[in-house]
This record gives C-alpha cells, sequence and structure tokens, in this order.
C-alpha cells in the first residue's frame, strides 16, 4: 500500500511539472509570435491574411513528420500550402525558438493562460 501511494505522488508531482513545463512553453511561445510579427497573418482561432494556428495543427494532425515541414516552412516563408500570399521568411529565429514556435502550432497554439 506504501508503494501505492509513493506512486500515485510522484506521478502527480510528475504530471503537475509537466503542466508547468508546458505552460511555460506556451507563454514562450505566444510571445515569441507576437515579437515576430505572425499574429499580423495569423490568429490561434480564424483566419487573417495567413491560416489560423488551430487550421494548421488540424491539418497536420496525421502528418508523420509535421516538424521538419512547419520549420522550414517558418525559416524560408513560402506559398503554395494554403493559397498564393506568400509567407516571409523568419530567418533570424534560432532553432530552438523555431522548434518552440512549431510545436506550438502544431499542438494548436494553446492558450498559456
Amino acid at each position: 500500500m506504501q508503494h501505492l501511494k509513493c506512486f500515485l505522488l510522484a506521478s502527480i508531482f510528475l504530471l503537475c511539472s509537466l503542466s508547468v513545463k508546458a505552460s511555460s512553453d506556451d507563454a514562450k511561445a505566444a510571445l515569441l509570435a507576437k515579437q515576430n510579427a505572425c499574429l499580423g497573418c495569423h490568429a490561434l482561432d480564424k483566419k487573417i491574411v495567413g491560416p489560423s494556428f488551430q487550421a494548421v495543427a488540424k491539418k497536420y494532425a496525421n502528418d508523420p513528420s509535421p516538424m521538419a515541414f512547419l520549420k522550414n516552412k517558418i525559416i524560408k516563408g513560402g506559398s503554395g500550402s494554403w493559397g498564393v500570399v506568400p509567407m516571409p521568411a523568419n530567418a533570424k529565429l534560432s532553432d530552438a525558438d523555431v522548434s518552440l514556435l512549431a510545436a506550438w502550432i502544431l499542438r494548436g497554439a494553446p492558450s498559456a493562460n
């Protein structure tokens, strides 16, 4: 019985720490999107010039390797995936920042609240 209590407490602690980490990553990614003008063309849940982040997450939900594709699209920009309006390149972002943004977008850009 004591082992079960320890296991349950450790599991709860792990889940809480993962939740805090995800919330922190969400806040960082949302700030990166704001600082790099992503929100001028994209919104969380509606189309502006480009698709919503939630639409991107939905489109690539069944893709076996969406991270590489989305990271490349963020860095190099381009057009054709969602229409003719080109997305500008974001080559100045670090690989870590691009990874954080891409992961956040692929999760549907959850709120950091």
